[in-house]
């Protein structure tokens, strides 16, 4: 006979430990033992059967990995915990004595420093695993950034939040790694593609952040002490990939003036002298060693003297040469034939969308997205209004060299505008007024969106619809890609409408157009109001109503009689309607004959423009018909568990397919509207 198992010592049971115990088995407070966890990357696990692993106990329990817990016993971080906790020990005795100095003196001295370098190179053992988990590291130091400071939250956290996070986006710059940037209620979304890992981020809007008391900033804020080391790595790797010099320099007295990006300095790693790259308007150029420069010189010295040789003589391979570097776009072939995806933008017209130009940004524009995003993407010179902070290319909206000035209000009337007096420039000449009160000739005027949209599209787009106070187009995320037959806003309705789909909608308008009519005259023939009528229409009980509580049977088997001659009557409406037709066409036939008969002139039939409509929903309902019985032949012939699935996949695309019905027609009621807006003024 075998030795019986006791219960609880093997299986799921095993497996499976939970809190309390765990807690014990450290040896260390619950706090701690969150930010342990935190740290190690341990979560709580759901057992399958939970009354297995708690005995058959029903209560709500945390369990974790027995193993990891066993795991968790030789973590050196432990002992700081313990020596942190005797070190508290004694300045809460000491503070009880009244001891301050004593108290000072050993929360200086005894006080343990706690290091996660271990850690991190424990969890990411590879850089390319430390990219892929910056994600939420990036949003959670963004988000921290922008809090404001109060007991929870020290100052000194967030200052660190923001030096990391404005190195960060310093290499974006510098390596023009971005990608997409996408506006949604949340904030900010930034893509960004380092050595082959896409790096989403989400970073809020600058409000003022009021933060509620069911927040446990504790455990955010050791989450902030682990993401900062690891974001303290990444920056350093990443800046030497580049030849940088890490940390970059930084201006104190330019952050206290709102530099931002403006207080850092980048500088290229060199055994000589280092040149430093200007914050704004300058070029940037990182030098790794002088002997690597010098033959860098050498080579490209000799490659223009022989580019010059060779001019004459190569001038037409080199035009055609020239031809081919072009992209090439790939077009359909037949009318059924499959889209091929298009290839997109080099790196290198990408980095350079914003380089030729010099931009200028108003007071009411987000002044830190638009500079990352136009610095990022090759602009060099980015002014703005000297109040939005240091760091501007220029402060002088009468710049001549400004292209493209981003304005965020629209123009209004000079007669609204309070009457300002014209300050005087130092020479002596009258400052001229610019926006809103005036334009500058040759500068391009446009909103923000219009920044974020040539990004995703990576290309330039019209100005013009962008200008201010136009009405702008739909911005899409870029990561949505739309399926066949989903409403899609950039695309005419023409392009997206079924057959038939125009036509009934132009009947359903007029039918609601004549019903509205006819009730606001029978209102007015009664002298009462037309709203008043319907509604008193609607909710009236006539004699008789609503006063049968019980009904016999006979009543109730009439009207199911009833109701089964209505639904006969409704299966043979269209078997009646194609014989009407038919009639109709005999008919007209046999006039047509009589007339020839006799010498009469043929008079064409004109239709209406509702049997038009008419005319062509019958056969667009026909073709749907026909292709619907075809489908269910098909269907037919396949097994029955093929049959159920392809049954809830047509319910997806039905219920896909009456939502994007529904935003057509709510958009053809909008550009109705507005078109007779139009129309009356």
């Amino acid at each position: 006979m075998g030795r019986i198992k006791k219960k609880g010592t093997s299986g799921a049971a095993k497996n499976y430990i939970t809190r309390t115990r765990a807690v014990k088995k450290l040896q260390i407070s619950l706090p701690d033992f969150r930010r342990l966890c935190i740290f190690k990357g341990i979560y709580p696990r759901e057992p399958r059967n939970k009354k297995k692993v708690s005995k058959g106990s029903t209560a709500a329990t945390t369990f974790y990995y027995t193993k990891d817990i066993q795991y968790l016993l030789h973590e050196p971080l432990l002992n700081k915990f313990r020596e942190h906790k005797s070190v508290a020990k004694k300045i809460a005795r000491a503070l009880g004595r009244g001891e301050v100095g004593d108290a000072s003196r050993l929360e200086k001295t005894l006080i343990p420093k706690i290091k996660l370098d271990h850690i991190i190179k424990e969890r990411y053992p590879t850089f390319v695993d430390a990219l892929r988990d910056l994600d939420d590291a990036l949003s959670m130091l963004f988000l921290f950034a922008n809090l404001p400071s109060h007991q929870h939250v020290p100052a000194k956290t967030i200052e660190l939040c923001q030096r990391l996070c404005l190195e960060f986006e310093h290499y974006v710059i510098a390596s023009h790694s971005l990608r997409k940037s996408f506006l949604s209620i949340k904030g900010i979304y930034y893509q960004a593609t380092i050595q082959g890992q896409d790096i989403l981020w989400l970073v809020p809007y600058r409000f003022v952040q009021r933060t509620g008391g069911d927040i446990d900033f504790r455990i955010m804020g050791t989450f902030v002490e682990f993401y900062t080391t690891l974001l303290g790595f990444v920056n350093y790797r990443l800046y030497t990939s580049l030849g940088l010099v890490y940390p970059p320099k930084f201006d104190a007295k330019s952050d206290a003036h709102g530099g931002e990006l403006g207080a850092f300095r980048l500088e290229g790693r060199g055994l000589g002298a280092t040149e430093e790259s200007a914050t704004n308007g300058e070029e940037q150029k990182l030098i790794t060693s002088a002997e690597a420069q010098a033959e860098v010189d050498k080579i490209a010295a000799l490659a223009a003297k022989e580019q010059q040789e060779d001019e004459p003589e190569n001038a037409v391979v080199r035009t055609e040469e020239e031809d081919t570097e072009k992209i090439d776009t790939f077009e359909v072939a037949a009318q059924d034939a499959d889209v091929l995806p298009q290839p997109q933008a080099s790196n290198a017209e990408v980095a350079s969308l914003f380089a030729p130009f010099t931009f200028y940004l108003s007071r009411e524009t987000p002044r830190a997205p638009l500079e990352f995003l136009l610095k990022a993407f090759g602009c060099k010179r980015v002014g703005w209004d000297g109040n939005l902070g240091d760091g501007a290319f220029t402060t002088d909206e009468s710049d001549p060299s400004i292209t493209h000035q981003i304005v965020d209000r629209p123009a209004l009337p000079s007669e609204s505008l309070p009457q300002v007096p014209e300050a005087p420039k130092s020479n002596g000449e009258k400052g001229k007024v610019q926006w809103p009160r005036s334009t500058m000739p040759g500068r391009t005027y446009i909103q923000p969106q219009w920044v974020w949209d040539c990004i995703n599209q990576g290309k330039l787009l019209r100005p013009d619809l962008y200008a201010p106070g136009a009405e702008l187009p739909p911005h899409l995320s870029p990561w949505v890609k739309g399926k066949k037959g989903e409403y899609d806003p950039t695309l005419p309705l023409a392009e997206q409408e079924l057959e038939g789909e125009a036509e009934a909608f132009e009947d359903d308008e007029d039918e609601e157009d004549e019903e509205g009519s006819s009730d606001v005259e029978m209102a007015a023939a009664n002298g009462t109001n037309g709203t008043n009528a319907i509604v008193d229409r609607e909710g009236s009980v006539e004699a008789g109503e609503g006063m049968d509580v019980a009904s016999d049977e006979s009543d109730s088997e009439e009207s199911d009689e009833e109701d089964a001659g209505e639904e006969f009557d409704g299966l043979d409406s269209e078997a009646e309607s194609e014989a009407s037709d038919a009639d109709a066409t005999l008919r007209r036939h046999q006039r047509e004959l009589k007339a020839e008969f006799h010498g009469e002139k043929i008079q064409p039939v004109v239709q209406t423009k509702k049997e038009k409509n008419a005319e062509i929903r019958k056969k667009a309902e026909k073709k749907r018909k026909e292709e619907a019985e075809e489908k269910e032949r098909q269907k037919m012939m396949l097994p029955r568990r093929k049959r159920k699935l392809l049954k809830r996949i047509e319910h997806g695309e039905d219920k896909r397919d009456k939502e994007s019905e529904a935003l057509r027609k709510k958009r053809r009621r909008i550009e109705k509207a507005q078109e007779a807006a139009n129309a009356l003024s």
